[in-house]
């Protein structure tokens, strides 16, 4: 069975959301079929949508996945479930929030899943990250990820602390 390098973009703003994104990030490592290669630290971001709602965390994580898109989308969206994510409004707060940014080299359009992530290159919390964890990262057109970055610094982040990927496979703050 073929294994693909996914990038996953992580996210949370309730709950204690720098502990909802550690333990995403473990939660991933634990998938069947799947591996945790690299994950980024923790940046702060403004929310995107309604303003009304707190800051959010968000990370990036590398995983090797034989996964199928749609299975892996599924195994997310459960992720999601056990951590208490109710869908009240569009872009609206969340205990966790787990989107495919890219997998592999594919371009995939589907009903339930585009890759690309169609937002990812308008969003530094989203890029930063990403280029932490693969420099040299690209979409499947072939552009540099780093060469979308410039267009996004005027969108305010903040580095919020460093994560460890133990010998187990699991993470922690430094």
């Amino acid at each position: 069975m073929q294994s693909h390098n996914v990038y996953i973009g992580l996210g949370s703003n309730l709950d204690n959301p720098t502990q909802q994104v550690i333990d995403g990030i473990n939660a991933l490592a634990a998938l069947r079929e799947t591996q945790l290669l690299a994950t980024s630290s923790l940046y702060a971001s403004a929310p995107i949508g309604p303003q009304d709602q707190p800051p959010f965390i968000n990370a990036v994580a590398l995983i090797k996945t034989a996964l199928t898109p749609i299975a892996l989308l599924d195994a997310l969206q459960a992720l999601e479930q056990d951590a208490g994510r109710v869908r009240k409004r569009h872009w609206g707060e969340r205990t966790l929030d787990l989107d495919i940014l890219l997998f592999g080299e594919q371009t995939i359009e589907h009903p339930r899943l585009k890759v690309p992530h169609p937002f990812m290159c308008e969003r530094r919390f989203v890029l930063e990250p990403l280029l932490e964890v693969s420099p040299h990262a690209h979409l499947p057109n072939g552009t540099a990820l780093s060469q979308v970055l410039p267009k996004t610094l005027t969108q305010e982040i903040w580095h919020h602390c460093t994560l460890a990927l133990d010998s187990l496979g699991s993470v922690a703050p430094q």
